[in-house]
């Protein structure tokens, strides 16, 4: 009987463990306003004015990211710097594609804008050029948190863009604010980006620490992790197209600077094709990873689920089992004393 109800048990809250907690995060609300108007301290578009240090610069140049502080009116917030091999429009247009932020964020389960305003920049309005209102769900295949996000894109005059919730909108975040800024790479400004990004979250205390803690921390170098992947990816395609090089900037200098003659003229025709060549496999390559690792992330979703039914349906079984060894053994024993 203790064997028997221990199986039931587990069943029972393996059944029910998904829609449980779907419940209770099912918090949201689309025609709803938020419980207040904001709790985190909102940020200001424009340059973080941040001075990196040789050891900073050394750290970006290998293509990782650079995490610092910046000071706010309630103290410090945590800033990720990224250096990114593409030019600042196609990042740009990797941040602003929120539609598809499902396929390039981790994490990130669903996303669809459901408002766009247009707006005249002017000095009145701090140069704002358009608001973006979007729903998003984020988590954890067993606990996804929707929230709606306000974003103010202030690209041309602050090379940035801000959000904040939709507070006419109740979100499952308590609150959360976020930052980009978009700079030309200083060394390379036709074909490199330096992205800066910072957010602010506060949560229930519902939302469990390791969801809690995803958001605070690990979510900063994730968010510039998928951009300058998205990014290069999206700048090798291009460049293997034809329409522009990598080297293009080198090459402009070298035709200003090399000779007239012919065979320096072909040795530079042939590197650039060569340099065309490696272009356009590393863009297929790239394509070929980001297209595998997407497969490969089903394919576990997949086998996760397909385990978690065999396991019910196996209990199942082996409690049937059990049933019926039960009766046999019971009538076997009220035959025998009959």
């Amino acid at each position: 009987p203790l064997f028997r109800f221990l199986l039931l048990t587990f069943a029972l809250a393996s059944s029910l463990s998904k829609t449980s907690i779907i419940a209770v995060v099912e918090a949201s609300n689309f025609s709803k306003a938020h419980a207040h108007t904001g709790k985190v301290e909102p940020f200001t578009p424009g340059d973080p004015k941040i001075k990196l240090d040789g050891k900073a610069t050394s750290i970006l140049s290998d293509g990782k990211p650079y995490q610092t502080q910046v000071q706010t009116g309630e103290g410090g917030r945590g800033l990720v710097i990224q250096d990114v091999d593409a030019p600042t429009h196609v990042v740009w247009d990797r941040i602003l594609d929120f539609d598809n932020y499902g396929s390039m964020v981790p994490k990130c389960f669903e996303s669809k804008n459901y408002k766009i305003i247009d707006h005249k920049p002017t000095k009145a309005n701090n140069f704002l050029e358009k608001e973006i209102f979007t729903r998003m769900k984020v988590g954890f295949p067993m606990l996804k948190l929707e929230y709606f996000v306000r974003h103010f894109v202030y690209i041309q005059h602050h090379k940035a863009l801000t959000w904040t919730l939709d507070y006419m909108k109740e979100s499952d975040f308590d609150d959360s604010c976020g930052y980009w800024y978009i700079a030309p790479h200083p060394d390379n400004p036709e074909e490199k980006t330096r992205l800066y990004y910072s957010v602010g979250v506060s949560m229930y205390d519902w939302v469990p620490k390791f969801v809690m803690d995803f958001m605070s921390s690990k979510a900063l170098t994730d968010a510039t992790a998928w951009v300058k992947k998205f990014s290069e990816i999206e700048w090798a395609k291009e460049v293997a197209k034809g329409g522009t090089s990598r080297s293009s900037g080198a090459s402009s200098q070298v035709k200003e600077k090399g000779s007239i003659f012919a065979l320096p003229f072909f040795g530079n025709k042939k590197k650039k094709e060569e340099e065309e060549r490696l272009a356009r496999e590393a863009a297929e390559k790239a394509v070929m990873e980001a297209q595998a690792e997407l497969e490969e992330k089903k394919k576990l979703f997949v086998v996760r689920a397909g385990f978690r039914r065999y396991l019910l349906v196996s209990l199942v079984v082996v409690l049937a089992a059990y049933n019926i060894n039960t009766v046999i053994a019971g009538g076997f024993l009220k035959d025998k004393s009959a």
